[in-house]
């Protein structure tokens, strides 16, 4: 079954159709994980492996779609590549407890698939993410992110081009550089930095515990980056991702999304960025997605930016005393 592209004439933006998804295992017991050495996906020893997902939302061949078009509606084929990465042979680790230099190699591995799938001719964009927690949707526990390689732009990466370009024309500078530059003088959002990156709660963050994190100088993709600079990506994500687990002292649910700009065309405005999502409120509370977000595109955030930068501070310096 092919994945089918289906075009929202009021949004106008592309729905993806995948009936194959619908097939996808849901938290099946651990000794049946299909992600574990032995299992149905890697039936060899590996340190970190990619593979095609078996139950993709976008397929490389889509020969039983026919595309056609009216005034109103538009169909083609969902062209594209998913990815699954496995970060580790082990079960129960996790971003925040493997070895910084198990998160060094996946920053590479990313890079490669990055520059790999962004090489085929009908990808536009190359998205890298990890779901984490059962509240926001993993159906597998084993450590693992995704890659989607589209056939087009997804939106909001769409909006961050549009605003980057109109704010450089109307100041001559990078809008991401000038928010980090505002971020770094109030310094009241920032939870984290190292040499090369900052890691703050954005002003404007819709989520609970929405985290950020810019690359210091202006580039556009993990394949601009020096090598150095790599390595101070793995550093802060593990610190990062460390924090949130210990914030109320258990295994934290978010969605991290590395957003870097497209793999066709020229876009010298765009910045590299990480940004971490959670649907955690309070120890006992979850924010749920409900009407006016979903069915107005209103995000209401019980949680002031603020206030959720103090528990991450905190989160941090428990772990820094814990580790003296």
């Amino acid at each position: 079954m092919s994945s089918e592209l289906r075009w929202h004439p009021f949004l106008k933006e592309w729905v993806i159709v995948a009936g194959k998804v619908q097939e996808r295992p849901v938290l099946p017991a651990r000794n049946a994980c299909p992600l574990c050495y032995g299992g149905i996906e890697v039936p060899k020893p590996f340190d970190i492996a990619v593979f095609e997902n078996r139950y993709p939302s976008l397929t490389k061949e889509t020969p039983d779609i026919t595309e056609w078009e009216d005034e109103i509606y538009k169909v083609k084929g969902g062209k594209g590549v998913c990815e699954v990465v496995l970060y580790t042979m082990d079960h129960d680790s996790s971003m925040s407890r493997m070895p910084l230099e198990q998160i060094e190699k996946l920053i590479l591995v990313w890079e490669d698939r990055y520059k790999d799938l962004g090489s085929l001719d009908f990808i536009q964009y190359v998205l890298i993410f990890e779901n984490r927690g059962e509240i926001v949707g993993v159906s597998l526990h084993h450590p693992h992110g995704q890659i989607y390689a589209f056939p087009f732009i997804p939106p909001i990466i769409e909006k961050e081009l549009k605003a980057t370009n109109e704010f450089y024309e109307e100041y001559k500078k990078c809008l991401f550089c000038s928010i980090l530059e505002k971020e770094l003088k109030e310094e009241k959002r920032i939870v984290y930095e190292n040499k090369y990156f900052t890691a703050f709660m954005p002003f404007y963050g819709k989520y609970p515990f929405e985290l950020h994190i810019y690359s210091k100088r202006h580039l556009g993709s993990l394949t601009e980056m020096t090598y150095a600079e790599k390595m101070y990506l793995a550093e802060i994500i593990q610190k990062i991702t460390k924090a949130y687990d210990n914030v109320y002292g258990f295994n934290f649910s978010y969605m991290m999304v590395f957003h870097q700009k497209p793999v066709k065309g020229d876009y010298p405005n765009y910045h590299f960025h990480v940004e971490f999502y959670s649907l955690h409120r309070a120890k006992d509370k979850i924010k749920y997605l409900a009407s006016v977000e979903s069915g107005a595109g209103t995000f209401i955030n019980p949680l002031p930016p603020e206030e959720s930068t103090e528990l991450m501070r905190e989160s941090l310096r428990r772990i820094s005393k814990n580790e003296k």
